[in-house]
């Protein structure tokens, strides 16, 4: 890959922004751990970075995003959770960037594209739990409360995302910076 120096500028400026949001925006709903799962403040910065900046940086920044705040900041805890959430996010970021390259930047598009990445990052992150439990790193139990943590409780994260992220992407269209 190779860019023009105003192009690498710009995508380096919009990953260190997403990066930094990612590990900032935890600390909006830290206090109450309950709501931070329910809200996924970690996954908006990372779908974003994976539209706006592709999805080779998108899947590798959201790999390194919850690692990275876990060993900063010790939240989340860097196994299980950590652990797992970094293949979600990766997903995320890869799987977004790609749709919204090979979708039409239209409303409906950005939509399909969305739930289609949501639910990959959901089964990456369910198999990468799934692997926990096949080599004894995490018991029955611990795989129960991760499933129903992941598809039911999470439903709040999922709408705030689905209100957020496609009419984010079209302003910043409208504004020249997605194209």
């Amino acid at each position: 890959m190779v860019y023009n120096n105003k192009e690498f500028i710009k995508k380096l400026t919009i990953s260190a922004c997403c990066f930094a949001l990612a590990m900032v925006l935890p600390f909006v709903t830290g206090a109450i751990p309950e709501i931070g799962n329910m809200l996924c403040p970690m996954h908006i910065p990372i779908l974003l970075l994976g539209a706006l900046a592709g999805p080779l940086i998108g899947g590798i920044l959201g790999f390194l995003a919850p690692l990275a705040r876990s060993l900063i900041f010790g939240s989340p805890m860097l196994f299980p959770i950590a652990a797992a959430m970094a293949p979600e996010l990766m997903a995320y970021g890869a799987v977004f960037g790609i749709l919204t390259r090979v979708f039409p930047k239209k409303i409906g598009s950005v939509y399909a594209a969305l739930l289609i990445a949501m639910v990959s990052g959901r089964i990456v992150g369910g198999a990468a739990k799934a692997l926990f439990l096949a080599f004894g790193l995490l018991d029955s139990f611990g795989m129960a409360a991760f499933l129903t943590s992941y598809f039911v409780e999470s439903i709040p994260a999922v709408i705030i995302q689905l209100l957020i992220i496609p009419p984010t992407l079209l302003a910043l269209k409208r504004a020249g910076i997605y194209k």
